[in-house]
């Protein structure tokens, strides 16, 4: 089998990991890997606190060089959640950084220091272990030396949310890993020559396997900032980064800064490819964006258990409100309540998005029960809603759960009437749900941060304005105002945290 990061193997001399002042080159990265590597073969399960360092990016790669399944472990989870995944992933071991003080639930674990793997001459853990084994790590471990895994070998073992009871650990095998950072290369013309610049957590699918293993799996690299901010990424993209990974959040921030920041406008504008995941981004920061940069954004669309499932192509149309188009090798169906397939793309139709392909997780750990429920006849149910355009775009409108009100007789999905609020000019963030009603069945609610708190607009204005750009029976029929709405450390908003 080819490896799973041909350039490690090859030990290219380019460079492949930036955080800080801390770098590694491809081949320097095979040596510290592969190093630690050695000393995780013959473990049935790691995980790994995945704090934004080179450290974690060194212990995954390492993981996965060795064929031992990794778990990434939030470090912001709290204790009650941090007991349930060390108790449901049992890992034999933790990977951390030095000088990081793990909690209760990880402290008990054998425990192996990250930067161990950034020297072959280093062969301790806090402990002074070395290794679990005892056995001392061999200089110049290339990543070559390990024999790579079957398609099938768990990869990563990534927990879920947990929006509905505790997180369930999606297990990703290698070849979903492969076939969606390969699909997504042939969708972004992604190749060794381009440099991402992100600044996302690595204890999940966007900020990890895409921002950390896209780059590696190409032969090119990545800078991490660490933490976000404008004048980290404007300073990156103007030294030769060309590509920018982000969440809405963030590309909001850059959009409330492009004003004011000519030297932020021109980096962007000369970036590549922008892209953005892990939520929508609002129709009114895409255009004050390209307005600004002449650049689009492009949008993409994935689950933990799913990987990638879509994207707006490189070079296709970047369309805001938008996510593309499946990638190659998936497939994606829209069905009805009843659960037949809609067939028809009339830009009007909602369905829950369903899936199947390569890019798909194996099974929850643990949990056969919901990894039955999760299938019909082979196609993953994803529980978003869209409407598929004419042209097969796909047009994310919610969570079938949270975001699809039935009002009135009819079905409405909240991302559309969210869009629209937010071109309000007195809108800063919007949020959208649905309430029981005694007459409709359910009632629109519209959940606003106004831009002007001390002059918010209206209830009327913003139903008047609704129903002016879509159908009158979206409008809101009721409007709370906020300080700020309820955000994960994605940057999506938890809509569970909206009651009246």
């Amino acid at each position: 089998m080819s490896p799973l990061f041909p350039a490690l193997a090859a030990r290219s001399q380019r460079p492949a990991l930036r955080f800080g002042d801390r770098a590694l080159t491809h081949a320097e990265l095979a040596d510290a890997a592969g190093s630690l590597a050695r000393r995780l073969a013959g473990e049935r399960r790691v995980a790994i606190w995945a704090t934004p360092t080179l450290g974690t990016a060194v212990g995954v790669v390492a993981a996965l060089l060795a064929g031992v399944p990794v778990v990434p472990v939030n470090p912001r989870s709290g204790e009650r959640e941090l007991a349930h995944i060390a108790r449901d992933s049992a890992p034999t071991l933790v990977l951390a950084e030095p000088g990081v003080t793990l909690p209760p639930a990880l402290a008990a674990l054998p425990r192996l220091d990250t930067d161990a793997g950034t020297d072959a001459a280093a062969g301790t853990g806090t402990d002074g272990a070395a290794g679990t084994d005892g056995a001392a790590p061999e200089a110049g471990s290339p990543a070559g030396a390990f024999p790579e895994p079957p398609p099938e070998a768990p990869a990563l073992i990534v927990y879920t949310s947990g929006t509905t009871g505790p997180p369930k650990g999606a297990v990703l095998p290698r070849r979903a890993l492969t076939s969606t950072l390969d699909a997504l290369a042939d969708a972004w013309q992604w190749t060794a020559d381009d440099v991402l610049v992100h600044a996302l957590p690595l204890f999940h699918v966007h900020g990890l396997i895409l921002g950390i293993l896209g780059p590696l799996r190409r032969g090119g690299s990545v800078t991490h900032l660490g933490r976000f901010d404008t004048a980290g990424v404007a300073r990156e993209l103007s030294s030769g980064a060309t590509m920018l990974f982000g969440v809405p959040t963030m590309y909001h921030r850059i959009a409330e800064a492009l004003a004011d920041d000519p030297a932020l406008a021109g980096a962007l504008a000369g970036a590549r490819l922008l892209v953005s995941g892990s939520a929508a981004l609002p129709v009114h920061d895409h255009r004050r964006i390209a307005a600004a940069t002449g650049r689009r954004v492009v949008e993409r669309y994935g689950m933990t258990e799913t990987l990638m499932n879509t994207s707006v192509r490189a070079d296709g149309e970047p369309r805001a409100g938008t996510v593309g188009v499946p990638l190659h090798g998936v497939e994606l169906r829209l069905v009805d309540e009843s659960g037949a397939a809609i067939e028809q793309y009339d830009g009007e139709s909602v369905g829950e998005i369903q899936v199947r392909g390569p890019n798909l997780f194996t099974e929850y750990l643990n949990r056969p029960d919901a990894t039955e429920a999760a299938f019909t006849d082979g196609w993953f149910r994803t529980g978003d809603m869209a409407i598929r355009d004419p042209d097969g775009y796909v047009r994310i409108v919610g969570r079938k759960a949270t975001d699809l009100i039935k009002s009135g007789g009819y079905k409405i999905g909240a991302g559309e009437i969210e869009n629209v609020l937010l071109e309000h000019s007195g809108v800063r963030e919007a949020a959208v749900t649905g309430e029981p009603d005694p007459d409709l069945g359910e009632r629109i609610v519209a959940w606003i941060v106004p831009a002007r708190p001390e002059a918010p607009p209206t209830e009327r204005e913003l139903a008047d304005h609704v129903a002016g750009q879509l159908a009158a029976h979206k409008r809101p029929r009721t409007v709370r105002y906020l300080d700020a709405l309820p955000r994960n450390d994605m940057g999506k908003i938890m809509k569970r945290a909206l009651h009246g």
